[in-house]
């Protein structure tokens, strides 16, 4: 009798958190917050054997799903404060665990220090691993948790809390790596398509066409989130780097023969879950993956991305005096005989801030060819939030040892292409060879590794 009652307030659970949405939004009045005190009170004493947890779970799930943002506010807010750990305990043992350094008591004072300082919190969060979609609750509980964070900063204790717990449960130890084919469950290839962040599938045909035999697509998923793709990437196999993304996804395209494919593309990495943010498990998918195509294809030894440059017109707008200063007399002279007269022409001012017009233009776009590309490899080299690059894809694959291979002059021009980085893309290689000081020097002095005629570009 009690299973049943827990399937079916799971159930119910589980049809919210699937997005029906019909809950009826409730105000956080004084009743609808007792009440929650109540519940949480109940989750952090944990009173009860297996079947208890798992319906306190359920119904404290529950509970939230049906509030509005108000509401979900003011639950959050009161696990961050109320839920803490109890700061006269922690004062007490770390004083006895002060008076006990250097004695036979070090060892056991710093575990009553390390209990004290655990914080109810952490009881309430991993009940939910009780039920199924539990964890796949708790990472949109936090997607809701980063909206909020701006304006409550006192939710940050609980957000740390909970990003350490995903970070443990979310350890790449416990995912699984499977390829994603056309002939995997429709309900999965939907989530493809919803989740592609980079090129988005604008088909069936399209899918079809990323899903075909010169092509791969891996995703990892956590044995608690079956269903839910965490992150994909998506491989082209070709004879050589690629330079343009839509002959490279052109569904008129012929097929590749992969047996003589000597290069691996991964043009499009998908992070699929917001909130898990700050959970990296990237480099691990394409250590993964790198291992999965060399098995199939031992001719394969070239690993390489087709990357964006999604910061570069956002960087460019807002220093506008180093993107002139990228664009020499001979320069000047080549935009002067397309009509661009000098850095205060209306046409220039829209190329840099990201129109998408200009492309078509074969004169314009030869003549601004090269300043561009020298600002691209400026942006990428020099441009930095603290010791890192300010791009956030560099960021990603420099951190895991790749180098800056190649800038592609006109490798996107989608809208979303031109208007991120005036259609400007990258080759990051990944050379087996010089991962490993790559990786070194980047996370000890920032280094970055680029090719000569790259860095040509960012000196001129």
């Amino acid at each position: 009798m009690a299973s049943g009652l827990v399937a079916r307030s799971l159930s119910k659970v589980r049809a919210m958190i699937a997005g029906a949405g019909g809950a009826k939004s409730v105000e956080p009045t004084e009743k609808v917050l007792t009440r929650i005190r109540r519940q949480l009170k109940e989750c952090a004493e944990g009173h009860g054997g297996e079947v208890s947890t798992r319906l306190r779970a359920a119904r404290l799930a529950e509970t939230y799903l049906s509030l509005d943002d108000a509401g979900r506010i003011a639950f959050l807010r009161m696990i961050a404060v109320e839920f803490g750990p109890d700061t006269r305990k922690v004062a007490k043992a770390h004083e006895a665990y002060q008076a006990a350094v250097g004695t036979d008591r070090q060892w056991d004072a710093e575990a009553q220090l390390r209990a004290a300082m655990r914080s109810s919190r952490i009881r309430i969060l991993t009940q939910f691993n009780a039920i199924p979609q539990g964890v796949k609750f708790l990472v949109d509980l936090r997607v809701d948790l980063l909206r909020y964070l701006e304006k409550h900063k006192d939710l940050k204790s609980l957000d740390r809390e909970l990003e350490a717990r995903l970070t443990a449960w979310f350890d790449v130890g416990f995912l699984e790596l499977a390829r994603v084919t056309w002939n995997s469950p429709a309900a999965l290839l939907e989530k493809i398509v919803a989740y592609e962040a980079v090129h988005e599938i604008r088909s069936w045909r399209d899918l079809k066409n990323r899903l075909g035999s010169d092509r791969r697509c891996y995703a990892f998923f956590h044995p608690r989130m079956p269903d839910e793709p965490l992150i994909f990437v998506e491989v082209a196999l070709m004879e050589d780097l690629a330079d343009n993304v839509q002959k490279l996804l052109d569904e008129n395209a012929p097929v590749a023969d992969a047996a003589r494919a000597t290069t691996a593309i991964f043009y499009s990495i998908s992070a699929t879950q917001e909130g898990l943010r700050g959970v990296s498990f990237g480099n691990f998918l394409l250590k993964r993956v790198v291992d999965d195509v060399q098995r199939d294809f031992p001719r394969i030894k070239t690993f390489a991305t087709l990357s964006p440059i999604p910061g570069l017109v956002r960087w460019a707008t807002k220093n506008t005096a180093a993107v002139l200063a990228a664009f020499s007399d001979a320069d000047w002279k080549r935009l002067a005989a397309v009509g661009i007269d000098g850095p205060d022409s209306p046409q220039l001012k829209l190329v840099l801030d990201g129109t998408t017009a200009w492309p078509g233009d074969e004169a314009l776009a030869n003549a601004l060819r090269e300043p561009l590309l020298k600002v691209a490899a400026g942006y990428l080299l020099e441009a930095k939030r603290g010791d890192a690059p300010l791009d956030p894809v560099a960021r990603f694959h420099l951190g895991n040892g790749a180098r800056v291979e190649r800038l592609n002059w006109l490798a996107d021009i989608s809208e979303k292409g031109l208007g991120q980085s005036w259609g400007i893309m990258v080759n990051y290689l990944y050379d087996p060879d010089r991962i490993v000081d790559n990786v070194e020097t980047f996370a000890g002095k920032g280094g970055i590794d680029a090719a000569p005629a790259v860095r040509r570009l960012a000196r001129r």
